[in-house]
């Protein structure tokens, strides 16, 4: 969403060739291989996970008349042009939409230029540091072992053309984002390919509850003041619902891959009560947003002493 980068983004998408889109990524790259490389240096050896482009492409487009106007002409584009492509990406419910792997399987090239900036920014990394670099690719918003096949065997490929061109050996995982319902209940045959899960439990909240974050606040203080809920489902972790999904995933993700790494990814990863959870159903580790860090530590040694649950006072 930079400044020196949103008109470039905003090419690629508006583009109706592969060619005209395989320019804009080619120009998109430094961009990011610059982005990880740093990532990748500060972090000097320990595991960065990075998640392929997850939001709806049409997020990245201007939507009023002026701001298509004022676009096009920072781009030297048709202003039409531009208002269709925004038009036809347009979506009722976009958390639903074309978003996460679906992205990436209609338009194999971009999943293709991320894989390739995160394959030379980490041999670029490891020979700054001289510390091995790891990174875990994640692929966003998968439902069945099919989508997420299609993705890593473009990232596995990407791995390998930079590995030759190089002269480096490049190690890397390739695991998925679980975030909705059909995956927790598929997640044996997921973990047939994929190296890691991480659960996204807000969106998996949202799509198992099949409640919008963004506009559950007018009616989730009723349900509590009824007593249907008991706390916000997207504060503290619902463990008897979303909770046994991600248990279920567990149990037939491991069953096949017995070192498969695990973790949840979200607000409730700062949450004590959602982070006893975790630990309790044998997840590896917890990420959250980084004010909530310091609680999220907390939690998490007191969950594995066996002292129960941190208090946020």
């Amino acid at each position: 969403m930079q400044q020196d980068r949103l008109p470039v983004v905003q090419q690629m998408i508006i583009s109706d060739t592969p060619h005209a889109r395989a320019d804009a990524l080619a120009r998109l790259l430094p961009f990011q291989k610059e982005d990880f490389a740093g990532i990748l240096e500060v972090m000097a050896g320990y595991p960065v996970t990075i998640r392929l482009l997850d939001p709806p492409l049409h997020e990245f487009l201007p939507h009023t008349q002026d701001e298509i106007a004022e676009v096009a002409a920072a781009m030297n584009a048709d202003p039409q042009k531009l208002a269709d492509r925004a038009r036809e990406l347009h979506e009722f419910n976009p958390m639903l939409g074309f978003r996460g792997c679906r992205i990436a399987i209609a338009y194999p090239e971009i999943a293709e230029m991320q894989a390739r900036a995160i394959f030379e920014a980490a041999v670029a990394a490891g020979k700054r540091t001289g510390k091995p670099v790891v990174p875990e690719v994640m692929v966003p918003l998968i439902a069945s072992k099919a989508e997420f096949d299609i993705v890593k065997a473009r990232i596995d490929a990407m791995a390998e053309a930079v590995a030759k061109e190089t002269g480096a050996k490049i190690d890397y995982q390739v695991g998925t984002m679980i975030e909705l319902p059909r995956a927790c209940l598929k997640a044996g045959e997921i973990a047939e390919t994929a190296e890691f899960f991480s659960f996204g439990t807000n969106d998996l909240t949202q799509t198992t509850y099949g409640i919008s974050r963004d506009d559950a606040a007018s009616f989730l203080g009723a349900y509590q003041n009824k007593g249907i809920l008991a706390i916000d489902p997207f504060v503290s972790l619902d463990q008897d619902g979303v909770g046994e999904l991600i248990r279920i995933a567990t149990q037939r993700g491991r069953k096949v891959r017995n070192s498969l790494k695990l973790g949840i990814c979200g607000e409730h990863g700062g949450d004590p009560a959602s982070v006893a959870f975790c630990h309790e159903i044998g997840l590896d580790y917890v990420s959250c947003s980084p004010f909530r860090v310091p609680i999220a530590r907390l939690a998490a040694a007191q969950a594995a002493l066996g002292k129960g649950t941190a208090s946020t006072a």
